[in-house]
């Protein structure tokens, strides 16, 4: 079974990134930042906009999961 990792504004903020420019951010790529912040996003929907942004903060938010896992 795979198991989708779920992207939140905590990620984002543990990677150094503001909220006021992941909400343009958002913008920019058409995604609703306010569903983003109620229920996260899931890391494919962040991937494929092709962004290093959003591949910064997927790697992050799947190590931690992975650590959790393992420890």
């Amino acid at each position: 079974m795979t198991t989708q990792t779920v992207i939140t504004i905590d990620h984002v903020r543990a990677v150094g990134l503001c909220v006021n420019g992941t909400r343009t951010w958002f913008a920019r790529h058409d995604l609703d930042f306010r569903a983003f912040l109620r229920e996260g996003c899931d890391a494919d929907t962040l991937l494929a906009t092709g962004d290093a942004m959003a591949q910064r903060v997927v790697e992050h938010a799947r190590n931690r999961s992975s650590q959790r896992e393992q420890g």
